[in-house]
Protein backbone atom coordinates (compact mmCIF):
# COMPACT_ATOMS: atom_id res chain seq x y z
CA UNK A 1 0.00 0.00 0.00
CA UNK A 2 1.30 3.58 -0.74
CA UNK A 3 1.97 5.99 1.59
CA UNK A 4 0.64 9.65 1.25
CA UNK A 5 2.20 11.99 2.69
CA UNK A 6 1.43 15.90 1.36
CA UNK A 7 3.54 18.17 3.77
CA UNK A 8 3.75 21.79 4.18
CA UNK A 9 6.67 22.81 3.27
CA UNK A 10 8.75 26.31 4.75
CA UNK A 11 11.56 27.60 3.01
CA UNK A 12 14.16 29.56 4.29
CA UNK A 13 13.90 33.61 3.60
CA UNK A 14 16.71 35.56 3.58
CA UNK A 15 16.99 39.66 3.20
CA UNK A 16 18.30 42.34 4.71
CA UNK A 17 16.61 46.12 3.96
CA UNK A 18 16.49 45.72 0.16
CA UNK A 19 14.37 43.26 0.48
CA UNK A 20 13.31 39.49 0.74
CA UNK A 21 15.06 36.63 -1.28
CA UNK A 22 14.23 32.61 -1.48
CA UNK A 23 15.73 29.81 -2.75
CA UNK A 24 14.63 26.34 -3.67
CA UNK A 25 16.80 23.89 -4.67
CA UNK A 26 16.26 20.22 -6.26
CA UNK A 27 16.71 17.32 -4.25
CA UNK A 28 17.47 19.58 -1.32
CA UNK A 29 14.68 22.40 -0.44
CA UNK A 30 12.27 19.80 -1.88
CA UNK A 31 12.01 16.30 -2.26
CA UNK A 32 12.97 15.56 -5.96
CA UNK A 33 14.95 16.79 -8.95
CA UNK A 34 13.20 19.57 -11.05
CA UNK A 35 11.97 18.96 -14.65
CA UNK A 36 9.41 21.63 -14.99
CA UNK A 37 8.48 24.59 -13.91
CA UNK A 38 5.13 26.23 -14.62
CA UNK A 39 2.95 29.14 -13.24
CA UNK A 40 -0.59 29.90 -13.02
CA UNK A 41 -1.81 33.85 -13.22
CA UNK A 42 -4.77 35.61 -13.98
CA UNK A 43 -7.06 33.36 -12.60
CA UNK A 44 -10.48 34.52 -10.86
CA UNK A 45 -11.77 33.74 -7.92
CA UNK A 46 -14.24 31.05 -8.76
CA UNK A 47 -11.93 29.33 -11.19
CA UNK A 48 -11.28 25.70 -9.90
CA UNK A 49 -7.35 24.51 -12.14
CA UNK A 50 -5.96 21.23 -11.87
CA UNK A 51 -8.91 18.69 -11.65
CA UNK A 52 -6.75 15.76 -11.86
CA UNK A 53 -4.30 13.72 -10.56
CA UNK A 54 -0.61 12.40 -12.19
CA UNK A 55 0.60 8.81 -12.12
CA UNK A 56 4.59 9.56 -11.80
CA UNK A 57 4.70 13.53 -11.12
CA UNK A 58 5.58 14.74 -8.01
CA UNK A 59 5.16 18.69 -7.35
CA UNK A 60 5.64 21.54 -5.28
CA UNK A 61 3.09 24.69 -5.27
CA UNK A 62 4.50 27.96 -4.01
CA UNK A 63 1.97 31.28 -4.18
CA UNK A 64 4.98 33.67 -4.75
CA UNK A 65 2.69 36.17 -5.12
CA UNK A 66 -0.82 36.46 -3.84
CA UNK A 67 -2.74 33.47 -2.65
CA UNK A 68 -4.98 30.82 -3.56
CA UNK A 69 -6.03 27.13 -2.07
CA UNK A 70 -5.36 23.32 -2.81
CA UNK A 71 -8.04 20.83 -2.05
CA UNK A 72 -6.05 17.75 -1.83
CA UNK A 73 -8.04 14.07 -1.55
CA UNK A 74 -5.99 10.63 -1.73
CA UNK A 75 -8.97 8.82 -3.13
CA UNK A 76 -9.48 7.13 0.08
CA UNK A 77 -11.57 9.37 1.66
CA UNK A 78 -8.55 11.59 2.91
CA UNK A 79 -8.85 15.93 1.92
CA UNK A 80 -7.11 18.31 3.40
CA UNK A 81 -7.42 22.16 1.80
CA UNK A 82 -3.94 24.47 2.44
CA UNK A 83 -4.39 27.81 2.13
CA UNK A 84 -1.02 28.92 0.19
CA UNK A 85 -0.75 32.85 1.09
CA UNK A 86 3.21 33.49 1.58
CA UNK A 87 6.10 33.04 -0.67
CA UNK A 88 8.49 31.71 1.42
CA UNK A 89 6.28 28.12 1.77
CA UNK A 90 4.69 25.33 -0.31
CA UNK A 91 3.04 22.28 -0.39
CA UNK A 92 4.46 19.21 -1.97
CA UNK A 93 2.11 16.79 -4.04
CA UNK A 94 3.05 12.93 -4.23
CA UNK A 95 2.54 11.12 -6.81
CA UNK A 96 -1.44 9.89 -7.70
CA UNK A 97 -3.22 12.71 -5.66
CA UNK A 98 -6.10 14.44 -7.04
CA UNK A 99 -5.83 18.31 -6.45
CA UNK A 100 -7.89 21.35 -7.13
CA UNK A 101 -6.33 24.40 -7.40
CA UNK A 102 -8.86 27.68 -6.38
CA UNK A 103 -10.15 30.97 -4.71
CA UNK A 104 -7.22 32.88 -6.69
CA UNK A 105 -6.24 36.29 -5.80
CA UNK A 106 -6.37 39.20 -7.80
CA UNK A 107 -2.34 38.96 -7.94
CA UNK A 108 -2.07 34.98 -7.25
CA UNK A 109 0.84 33.48 -9.21
CA UNK A 110 0.82 29.74 -8.48
CA UNK A 111 4.79 28.33 -9.04
CA UNK A 112 4.76 24.67 -9.83
CA UNK A 113 7.65 22.41 -10.09
CA UNK A 114 7.13 19.46 -11.66
CA UNK A 115 9.71 16.09 -11.14
CA UNK A 116 8.51 15.01 -14.29
CA UNK A 117 8.78 16.03 -17.91
CA UNK A 118 5.28 17.01 -19.39
CA UNK A 119 3.53 13.52 -20.61
CA UNK A 120 -0.39 13.63 -21.19
CA UNK A 121 -0.48 9.81 -20.76
CA UNK A 122 0.33 10.08 -16.89
CA UNK A 123 -2.78 12.24 -16.19
CA UNK A 124 -5.92 11.27 -14.68
CA UNK A 125 -8.73 13.61 -15.45
CA UNK A 126 -11.37 12.15 -14.16
CA UNK A 127 -12.23 11.83 -10.75
CA UNK A 128 -14.00 8.41 -11.49
CA UNK A 129 -11.38 6.64 -13.07
CA UNK A 130 -8.99 8.15 -10.15
CA UNK A 131 -10.76 6.03 -7.58
CA UNK A 132 -11.07 3.17 -9.27
CA UNK A 133 -7.27 3.60 -10.24
CA UNK A 134 -6.40 4.03 -6.67
CA UNK A 135 -8.70 0.97 -5.90
CA UNK A 136 -6.43 -1.38 -8.24
CA UNK A 137 -3.39 -0.04 -7.17
CA UNK A 138 -3.82 -1.13 -3.50
CA UNK A 139 -4.28 -4.69 -4.61
CA UNK A 140 -1.34 -4.80 -6.25
CA UNK A 141 1.39 -6.18 -3.34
Amino acid sequence: MRKVSVELLEFKEQGDDRGHLVVVEGNKDIPFDIKRIFYIYGSSPEVVRGQHANKRSEFVLINVAGNSKVKIDDGKGNEAVFSLNRPHTGIYLPKLIWKDMYDFSADSVLLCLSSEHYDAEEYIRSYDEFIEYIKNEDKVI
